[in-house]
């Protein structure tokens, strides 16, 4: 074949699939390189201080969320097919880390096991990712409906705030739960045990960084609001004052570790982990998808697993914890220029300097201003106007989504989060189980076959009901169908013929073929003919492997509703009417 001169084109090695990286980097522009490292630099500012406050919130010492966002940056930039996302700490896993962990530690746990723990949970998390990426169960992101996904983050951020409010004001409470944690801060402001400075610089920071987000959204409000309450810890020498402080950080790049948990250990950790792939999952697909559609770019859910696998894994041998995309960090780094994972590359090489050279200059970066980090993040988790929306247009799934609020909210977030999956995985199944169905008739100047219920004057044949069941017929639904339609031969004796307009019909299990068979002699006892009209080919294969048409008459299935319709008005010379009303024999009109 003719081709324009140029060079042979070069066929991508199949293992290339698998570590994208190594394809960005063979196909990187030198152009992209200077907006790249502006990128890292901006992104590093803002992974410090985040990094360092999701660590506090999933109960680990600070500087873990530097050796985290470390590693499980390198990680994402050589197996991640995203050239944009930026994976971190997360507020959104932060509760369930701890809730993971803590119940493994005793009271006032040993901070090194509790970091085993957590990297171990990595670990996990990013086996169970990559294993589930190149088994391609990239589906297993759906299994959160965008309901259950509003009321869990909802859920969530309640959490998160209530949960950071006693650090926001310069004191702790000894509780576990939303409820208990709610009373404890109460109790502790009535007693007063808040510290008037810590409260003010808390209270400050907090309302800098929404202020700055609202009003000058691409300044990095984090970042500034940091370095201010920072400034004025060591102007004002707040530590004096009992303010909190992160304090001198360990030097040094983090070392590899294998994180040594028991046997015993690895039970609830693995129930943990799995919880955390889920919503991991869910945060990275609906995050990539957002920023793919902006750039024009194709999602790969498979390798996007695969890829968050290693970024755990990396994260889990030095001394981190479970990461996830984040969609600030990431838009973060699209604002400022970023081109390709050069830019992850550049953040974590970022935060090695500052622990190797530099680690004291966390000394001075007060507690509360982390708790105002947090607070600010969890902030953005609620999706209000999400919930009204699911208000005005849907009433069954504001309350779905309202449930896996308070299952997050009053059983904790991993309770929560199973109850997500479980609310979204019955929803899908009431659906199937009382599916929308309607009866059929001929409306004047629209062409087809439309519900009588939408339109009461549809015009109908003598003796003939056409109906329409919206759902695959299968176990859960079989007794209905047949149940319906038994009534609408009992409430009619002049009906002769029944035409099912099956094209909404996916499937048909051996429980409802039993159902089938039945029904189809019952109609025949009663002179009642049932034909199935734009059935699928699929479904009907399954009809003949299930022998029913030794039942159901082989001539009873057409290819279309108006072949069906034709058929009957051949068969008993019928001609369309409007319906005429009639009274029952309790009085009601029909």
């Amino acid at each position: 074949m003719a081709h324009d001169g140029g060079p042979p084109a070069v066929r991508t090695p199949a293992w290339q699939e698998y570590v994208p990286g190594v394809g960005v980097a063979r196909s990187y522009q030198r152009a992209w390189l200077t907006k790249d490292i502006v990128a890292g630099l901006v992104l590093s500012a803002l992974l410090v201080p985040q990094g360092m406050a999701y660590a506090e919130l999933a109960g680990l010492p600070p500087v873990t969320g530097l050796y985290t966002s470390i590693l499980c940056l390198l990680g994402y930039a050589v197996f991640g097919p995203s050239k944009v996302l930026v994976l971190g700490p997360d507020s959104s896993l932060g509760p369930m880390i701890a809730a993971t962990i803590a119940p493994l530690l005793l009271a006032n746990g040993d901070p090194a096991r509790a970091v085993a723990l957590a990297s171990m949970l990595a670990v996990m998390v990013g086996v169970v990712m990559t294993v589930a990426g190149l088994a391609r169960f990239g589906f297993v992101a759906d299994l959160l409906s965008k309901p259950t996904q509003i009321g869990y983050m909802n859920g969530l951020a309640l959490t998160i705030v209530i949960g950071q409010l006693a650090k926001l004001f310069g004191f702790s409470v000894d509780a576990d739960g939303l409820l208990a944690e709610a009373k404890g801060f109460v109790s502790g402001l009535a007693n007063g045990d808040a510290n008037t400075t810590a409260a003010l610089l808390g209270v400050g920071s907090l309302a800098g960084i929404l202020l700055l987000n609202r009003w000058l959204p691409k300044l990095p409000s984090v970042l500034i609001i940091v370095v201010l309450a920072s400034i004025l810890v060591s102007a004002f020498d707040l530590q004096s004052h009992d303010v909190d402080t992160v304090g001198k950080l360990p030097q040094g790049f983090p070392p590899f570790t294998v994180p040594g948990v028991g046997w015993g250990d690895l039970p609830p950790l693995f129930v943990g982990a799995l919880a955390i792939a889920v919503v991991a999952l869910a945060d990275t697909m609906s995050t990539a998808s957002a920023f793919a559609a902006r750039r024009g770019d194709r999602v790969r859910g498979n390798q996007e697993m695969v890829g968050i696998g290693a970024a755990n894994i990396a994260a889990g041998f030095f001394q981190g914890f479970p990461v996830s995309t984040s969609g600030s960090r990431t838009a973060v780094a699209e604002q400022a220029g970023s081109r390709s994972q050069v830019t992850g590359i550049v953040g974590a090489a970022m935060i090695t300097v500052v622990l190797v050279v530099a680690n004291s200059l966390m000394q001075y970066v007060p507690q509360p201003a982390l708790g105002a980090i947090v607070i600010a993040a969890a902030l953005s988790l609620a999706d209000i106007a999400g919930t009204r929306r699911l208000w005005h247009q849907r009433r069954t799934e504001f309350g779905l989504s309202i449930i896996a609020l308070l299952g997050v909210a009053l059983l904790g977030v991993l309770p929560g989060i199973l109850i997500a999956v479980g609310l979204s995985i019955l929803n899908v199944f009431r659906r199937t189980w009382w599916p929308h169905e309607a009866e059929l008739g001929r409306v004047e100047g629209i062409a087809g076959l439309h519900d009588t219920k939408s339109y009461p004057d549809a015009e109908l044949l003598p003796g003939l009901v056409v109906y329409r069941f919206d759902a695959p017929l299968i176990f859960a639904n079989a007794r209905m169908f047949g149940e319906k339609v038994r009534e609408i031969v009992t409430d009619d004796p002049a009906v002769r013929w029944i035409i099912v307009a099956a094209e909404p019909i996916t499937d048909v299990d051996t429980t409802a073929s039993d159902m089938l068979q039945e029904l189809d002699a019952w109609l025949n006892a009663h002179d009642v003919s049932l034909v199935f009209a734009e059935m699928k080919d699929p479904v009907r294969s399954k009809i003949e492997r299930y022998e029913l048409t030794r039942t159901i008459n082989p001539a009873h299935f057409l290819p279309t509703l108006d072949a069906a319709v034709a058929e009957y008005v051949r068969e008993t010379g019928a001609s369309w009417h409007s319906p005429q009303p009639r009274t029952d024999d309790e009085g009601s009109r029909r």
